[in-house]
């Protein structure tokens, strides 16, 4: 039973972690476009699905096409998503320039990356309480005695602690990431 609580803690911790990958630090990283689709032929498809994404330089993305008519579509795709960097189209490729990161803008990134952790954690809390109210019910048809209740619950808040270090391990690293200039 409790594996089913640790698989969605586990969730909880890789969207976080995925939303992190999203977050640039003034280096080049590609999954700054990984929730950045092209209407191709009228299918929202993911860019690395229609091109290829390099990164020549520590602050440069490369994107080349393989059908040269997708150029203008990337490029729009690109405009109309929240990364915020404007594409240079030179009639073959694509290029995002990163700029160097301000001190303040380092700042309300790592405090966005803080607030996402807390997000993760109560969404972690909020797995535990469904599991205690689970096992609470599980007490209550005699499928479990006081001792089991004890026990099950002891494991449930095991898991959440460790499931709660993860995070601020993830939440501090990439903060460090980003404050590092």
């Amino acid at each position: 039973m409790l594996k089913k609580f640790e698989d969605k803690m586990q969730k909880s911790y890789e969207n976080m972690t995925s939303e992190f990958m999203a977050i640039r630090a003034g280096r080049a990283n590609p999954h700054v476009l990984d929730k950045v689709t092209v209407d191709y032929y009228g299918v929202p498809t993911p860019i690395q699905q229609v091109g290829n994404v390099s990164v020549p330089e520590a602050r440069t993305i490369l994107i080349q096409p393989w059908e040269p008519n997708l150029l203008g579509e990337i490029e729009k795709a690109i405009m109309m998503s929240d990364i915020g960097i404007t594409p240079n189209n030179d009639g073959t490729a694509i290029r995002l320039n990163f700029p160097e990161l301000t001190e303040e803008r380092r700042k309300d990134l790592a405090k966005d990356i803080k607030k996402r952790g807390e997000t993760t954690k109560v969404a972690v809390r909020n797995i535990r309480r469904d599991a205690n109210d689970e096992l609470k019910k599980m007490n209550k048809a005699n499928e479990l005695n006081d001792d089991q209740l004890k026990d099950q619950e002891s494991e449930v808040q095991k898991l959440t602690d460790a499931y709660i270090k993860k995070i601020d391990d993830a939440v501090e690293a990439k903060s460090k990431e980003i404050m590092t200039v």
